[in-house]
């Protein structure tokens, strides 16, 4: 048997029900590859032996190889299946007859309702890989332009280990070579953690003069609500 289990945006966001089923485990996983964690792996406090994986373990056929004999589980920060990887695993146990459970919590997508825009007006969710030497990929980019022309909100997730300063800075650059205007975007930073969100709203430019501590994501709004823009405001 194979757990999922959502840990939730902050070291206490996992659920009663993934604790009650870390106990029947003979295994516990966390992957860490896809995130980078805004507390130490040691406040979860959990009362098992955590084991540390990467995308190779996880994405090759060792899960599903244990699982078949014995009840493991993986951790996952935020909801279990908010990353594709997760549900090809899914898939992959099920061709081995191997049994699947999601225990869920919340989302990155639960936790930018905090910033005031309504969920239903989000498009297409796009990641931004970071850019290394001359490799500057910008597929991004297609997924902003047709959530804009629908006046959809546009969620853009920034690869792991990306700082602040270099994923405004690149953004800012991919706009421009793309000659996309955006006006203002929203900056969200440790969504859901104990000691609070950090949401500002303001200009590229602006924006360029502050910091902000990591896992960050970036809002592009769109066709905004008076009540939207309301709550922005309050960001500004």
């Amino acid at each position: 048997m194979l757990y999922l289990v959502g840990l939730g945006l902050n070291a206490r966001g996992i659920s009663k029900e993934g604790l009650l089923v870390l106990k029947k485990c003979k295994a516990v996983y966390l992957e860490n590859y896809t995130v980078d964690f805004p507390y130490d792996i040691d406040d979860l406090n959990l009362d098992c032996k955590i084991i540390p994986i990467d995308r190779k373990d996880v994405e090759s056929n060792k899960l599903i190889k244990e699982a078949k004999s014995r009840k493991i589980a993986l951790l996952v920060y935020g909801c279990p299946l908010f990353a594709t990887t997760h549900m090809s695993l899914i898939l992959d146990a099920q061709e081995q007859k191997v049994r699947t459970k999601v225990i869920y919590s919340a989302s990155i997508f639960d936790g930018i309702a905090e910033t005031g825009l309504q969920l239903y007006k989000f498009g297409k969710i796009a990641s931004m890989p970071a850019w290394r030497n001359k490799y500057e990929p910008d597929s991004f980019l297609e997924i902003i332009e047709d959530n804009l022309k629908i006046k959809a909100h546009s969620l853009i997730l920034i690869d792991i280990g990306l700082s602040f300063k270099k994923a405004l800075l690149q953004l800012g650059m991919a706009l421009q070579n793309k000659g996309i205007d955006v006006d203002k975007i929203l900056v969200c930073s440790k969504i859901g953690s104990e000691e609070g969100a950090e949401i500002k709203y303001g200009t590229i430019r602006d924006l360029r003069e502050m910091n902000f501590d990591l896992p960050i994501c970036f809002i592009i709004p769109s066709g905004l609500h008076f009540l939207e823009e309301e709550c922005l405001e309050g960001f500004g």
